[in-house]
């Protein structure tokens, strides 16, 4: 937003909220900061989501003097609509929280396993990448919504109802196709999925093909639901007559989650893991989160002694190669992160000083590994979510990242509730014998604050892009923490991705010539048709606010 615009905004509010005596004065004030700050920064608060329309709703509940959590919380309602492949109330999120005192805690609130289902469900678990496990077999019990409640309870200021209004509006009125969501429905593969079920009530036109950019999509059903949500709480959705309609559509269509499944979730909350990044602390979630791998990649990097001379020339070479020998390493790790309230936690020693070491004075300079040294663990490579940071005026942050896991989920439409359930229970696949009932699936979602020592500076930032989360993460970190680029530069960078195989997949324009390097390495080397890593982050440095969301999801951050 251009500095004049910020301040007729700014205008605007004070007129709004009765100041008008103190309003020469006030913008006056705001016109200082902001001109210190330039064009792109902002001096107060910032939100980045996955579009501008869902930053603009974050940023708005932050100028009527909502909280951290509040903007996160109306900005993901927004995402719900405007990127239904990735998110909604029939999934679930894991937050990070930073409260103004520097305090930190996350709410975890992904979904479970219900008390019932297929007893043979993981012998139907695909042995390569696919679309995703559709049908309602796959749905694990949504927390979403208990996330929120329990997120906006501990740290809301602006009623619940306040954060579902622009929410409901947009559903209802209705808003042209995003660009980002009509290229996702010219993919042959979504074309099928979408025409094939009932997501096709929402996403089609009556002759069954699907809406293009600019043309309007609503969501009447959604709507009601929300409407209903925000005036009767998530309550609502769990035990009342939201949930008696829930379970019977997914029973018509043969699931097996029921209305005791949502009467009996339980949000978890807790405290971050923390792990010292130089002179930085990084907050994470514990397991099942992917924070703990995301850990450990920077810990080992750390130990190369990354700065920008180490990415120039000839030694940026051997920066990727040590990265990428990393990232295998990382992916030989996968197995240990379970639910530890159901299996027994082994990541422990992914933050271990020891270990790190150990795993770094195995990489060579020189050449890579036979795969069986890397200690692999296979499994499907997974696509979605989404991301939402926001750091406020007083000092608090939120790192959420939520999802419905693969591309619509589970692709169940619920008719009578208008919600899209997620599919979380493929994530078992590949990685595990046995799933328990209340168990969450592993992931890779790793919602993060980094922070020096007296929070002078302040990142705040996460991903999506299922198994890509962790690479696209840990490549923007890096970039701005050691190799000094700028927050959008080092989240624009092209990422390489190391799937679970250890092929080493490079995103389209990436450097040929370091390519080419690698494969002297040894690398096994290909292009990544399906490069979706998504980082959406706000950074504050020197008393200056940047958000920035990735463009690969024409995303566009919002502050002021």
């Amino acid at each position: 937003m251009a500095k004049r615009t910020k301040t007729r905004l700014a205008c605007v509010v004070c007129v709004a909220l009765g100041c008008a005596a103190a309003l020469v004065c006030v913008c006056a004030l705001l016109l200082v900061q902001m001109n210190k700050c330039g064009d792109s920064g902002f001096t107060n608060f910032a939100v980045a989501a996955d579009s501008l329309t869902c930053s603009n709703i974050g940023r708005d509940i932050l100028l009527e003097g909502g909280s951290a959590v509040d903007a996160v919380i109306s900005a993901l309602l927004c995402t719900s609509l405007i990127n239904p492949q990735s998110m909604g109330i029939g999934g679930g999120s894991i937050f990070t929280i930073m409260s103004k005192d520097g305090d930190t805690t996350v709410i975890n609130s992904r979904e479970t396993v219900p008390k019932r289902f297929p007893p043979n469900l993981l012998d139907k678990c695909p042995t390569s990448i696919t679309l995703g496990q559709i049908g309602p077999a796959w749905i694990g019990v949504p927390g979403e919504l208990r996330g929120y409640e329990r997120a906006h309870k501990l740290f809301g200021k602006l009623s619940w109802e306040r954060l579902f209004l622009p929410v409901i509006k947009l559903a209802r009125d209705g808003f042209p196709v995003p660009e980002y969501l009509g290229y996702v429905f010219q993919d042959k593969r979504i074309v099928t999925l979408v025409q094939n079920t009932l997501l096709c009530q929402v996403f089609c036109h009556e002759n069954k093909t699907l809406l293009r950019t600019g043309e309007t999509l609503r969501y009447p059903k959604l709507a009601d639901t929300l409407e209903k949500i925000a005036k009767e709480g998530a309550d609502a959705f769990y035990n009342g007559t939201i949930a008696q309609d829930l379970i019977t559509d997914i029973k018509e269509a043969g699931g097996y989650l029921s209305s005791e499944d949502l009467e009996t979730f339980q949000v978890r909350v807790g405290k971050t893991l923390s792990v010292p990044l130089d002179d930085f602390t990084m907050h994470f979630p514990p397991p099942p989160s992917g924070g703990a791998l995301l850990s450990f990649i920077l810990s080992v990097m750390q130990g190369f002694e990354p700065s920008p001379s180490s990415v120039m020339g000839e030694k940026r070479k051997l920066m990727l190669h040590k990265y990428i020998e990393t990232l295998k390493f990382a992916n030989g790790q996968r197995k240990n992160i379970r639910d530890p309230q159901y299996s027994q936690d082994n990541s422990q020693h992914l933050m271990n000083s020891g270990f790190v070491d150990q795993i770094r004075s195995m990489i060579s300079s020189t050449e890579t590994k036979p795969p069986y040294l890397y200690n692999v663990t296979r499994s499907p490579d997974g696509f979605g979510t989404t991301h939402v940071s926001v750091l406020a005026s007083d000092g608090s942050a939120v790192s959420v990242t939520s999802t419905i896991n693969h591309f619509f989920g589970s692709a169940f439409y619920s008719p009578t509730t208008g919600i899209i359930l997620n599919n979380e229970l493929a994530d078992f696949c590949g990685r595990v014998d046995s799933v328990s009932p209340g168990e969450q699936p592993p992931s890779s979602m790793s919602p993060v604050i980094i922070h020096s020592k007296n929070r002078e500076k302040v990142l705040v930032i996460g991903g999506s892009g299922g198994s890509q989360i962790i690479t696209g993460v840990a490549t923007a970190i890096m970039n701005n923490l050691w190799f000094k680029m700028y927050l959008k530069d080092a989240i624009e960078d092209k990422v390489v991705f190391v799937n679970s195989t250890n092929s080493v997949l490079f995103e389209p324009g990436f450097d040929k010539s370091m390519k080419e390097a690698m494969r002297s390495f040894g690398h096994d080397v290909h292009d990544n048709s399906l490069s979706l890593n998504v980082v959406n982050a706000v950074l504050k440095e020197r008393g200056c606010i940047t958000a920035f969301s990735d463009s690969r999801k024409r995303g566009k951050a919002s502050g002021f």
